[in-house]
């Protein structure tokens, strides 16, 4: 595990119970995360749910044997569901080693195992990292500060080493919010790096949250396929897919 440098002195992590849902903040009222207290390896957050629809871009029976990295650990949620329900090999990586105790101490992070780890760590270096390059099946961005104004990480050579990242049939889900981001310029620079033609984006959630897809190659699911795919999503993971069909496009061309 390695110590990251950091210039700015990280927020201090609490959390609330609201109800059967515990949530995380780091320092102010932002939600950073939650848990339902009785299921604490679903996924509780619309937006969450949402960054795992690289699931429709692969077939069900491979989930297992691919990777997912997460960029952010928050409440721990798509880490858990990636080891406990999807059993896959998952690495996340975080800065703020306040947060890695928090979700082990209060929403039910497992410890490292041989399919876990979790990286105390800057994601930028991790991204960079020449070694982990063409490892990543599925990747997913949630960088935010305690303020939640916009995302930490957000440059056209930041999504570059993302897609450096992945597999040949890779996907990045990147959470966009804040009061201060933009979500178009977000969206152009992820479309730069990926090409238009393999980028895709929910419609807002209620809470202002947009989640894009990019894919490592463009890929065109044929008629009926997406339907098929989220059907079994629903079945298999307890995942709204079918839900997502309608609120998910492609871009649109320039």
């Amino acid at each position: 595990m390695n110590a990251p440098e950091s210039a700015a002195p990280l927020p201090e992590v609490n959390f609330s119970d609201q109800g059967d849902v515990r949530y995380l903040h780091l320092g102010t009222e932002w939600i950073q995360g939650s848990m339902q207290l009785d299921r604490p390896f679903d996924i509780e957050l619309e937006y969450v749910q949402r960054m795992m629809a690289w699931l429709l871009f692969v077939e069900p029976d491979s989930v297992a044997r691919r990777h997912a990295m997460q960029l952010g650990l928050g409440a721990a949620a798509i880490t858990k569901f990636c080891h406990k329900k999807l059993k896959m090999r998952t690495t996340a990586v975080e800065l703020n080693a306040q947060v890695i105790a928090a979700c082990r101490l209060w929403f039910k992070l497992p410890r490292d195992d041989a399919r876990l780890s979790v990286v105390l760590d800057d994601a930028a270096r991790v991204v960079a990292d020449e070694a982990r390059h063409g490892t990543v099946d599925a990747l997913q961005v949630d960088l935010y500060d305690e303020e939640a104004a916009a995302p930490v990480l957000d440059s056209e050579a930041f999504y570059a080493d993302c897609r450096r990242l992945l597999t040949e049939d890779g996907c990045m889900t990147v959470n966009l919010f804040g009061r201060s981001s933009s979500f178009e310029r977000s969206l152009d620079k992820i479309a730069t790096v990926f090409g238009r033609d393999a980028t895709w984006a929910f419609r807002p959630t209620r809470e202002g949250n947009t989640i894009v897809l990019a894919l490592r190659a463009p890929v065109h699911p044929g008629r009926g396929l997406l339907p098929q795919r989220a059907e079994a999503i629903h079945s298999r993971w307890g995942l709204p897919a079918r839900k997502w069909l309608k609120v998910f496009r492609p871009m649109e061309p320039a």
